[in-house]
């Protein structure tokens, strides 16, 4: 730990701060069979058609709403297979809500609106593990019949203790102190990146190391289609532009090139 930070030069900041990001990765190694666990209960509740709920209050809700957001286009699911919430609601996202993460009641009934049952899973993010909002809601959610999960960066929590799957990364003292949005948030962001990624292609939204059931939103992602689609199917560039706009996604794009060859 640093204690002079205001004494520090700019390079000296930036550089020990950059060193000391290292503890959000060894945190997040550290918890890889957590995660693991966690992901083969997950995977087969969502095959069932079950939804992941993530939620948190301040820089742990925001992550989860950026990951939860981050699913539709990328993988090409519906909005409510994976949710964010945060306390205070979706105008938290930019300005705190004073007092809405010590609203022990809250979480449940801002999920009410997705009318959340027994095939559901809900993830609690928080970074302290003591959060009244997320421990109010995972209380609610294992009564339910809910399957719980959680992420917190401190060792032995409430959270952790009330949740069926615990994910603890372990991050130690952050570079500012009690500034969890630094290391917490960065391993925090790094599992939720592992716990999504993994699920949607367990489920089938990857083929090879390809998005193909991302959703052609704009031009970039027009072309970054159309050379899936050639690397695929070893097509040329215009053929794989035509059968795009004719199929309209990526994966059909290349069944449909890869039916034609072989009739």
């Amino acid at each position: 730990m640093h204690e002079d930070l205001d004494a520090m030069s700019i390079g000296d900041l930036v550089g020990n701060m950059h060193a000391q990001t290292n503890a959000a990765s060894a945190a997040v190694e550290s918890c890889l069979p957590a995660i693991q666990g966690f992901l083969e209960a997950l995977v087969p509740r969502m095959r069932r058609g079950g939804r992941l709920f993530y939620i948190g209050a301040g820089t742990s809700g925001r992550l989860g709403i950026l990951d939860a957001s981050e699913c539709p286009p990328t993988f090409g699911v519906g909005p409510e297979v994976i949710q964010g919430w945060i306390a205070g609601g979706d105008g938290a996202l930019r300005v705190a809500v004073e007092g809405a993460e010590d609203d022990f009641a809250g979480a449940w009934q801002d999920l009410a609106q997705a009318k959340p049952n027994s095939n559901d899973t809900l993830m609690g993010i928080a970074a302290s593990g003591r959060t009244p909002y997320v421990i109010g809601g995972i209380q609610q959610a294992n009564d339910a019949g809910l399957m719980t999960a959680c992420i917190t960066c401190n060792p032995d929590t409430e959270l952790a203790a009330i949740s069926r799957h615990p994910i603890e990364a372990i991050t130690g003292p952050e570079f500012v102190t009690g500034s969890t949005r630094l290391n917490a948030g960065t391993a925090t962001k790094l599992i939720l990146n592992l716990i999504s990624t993994a699920a949607m292609v367990q489920l089938g939204h990857v083929k090879g190391a390809s998005m193909v059931d991302m959703k052609l939103s704009n031009a970039k992602l027009v072309e970054r289609g159309i050379r899936m689609i050639q690397a695929a199917t070893d097509t040329s560039a215009a053929n794989a532009k035509q059968a795009l706009q004719e199929c309209g996604s990526v994966r059909k794009a290349i069944d449909q090139i890869k039916g034609d060859a072989h009739t």
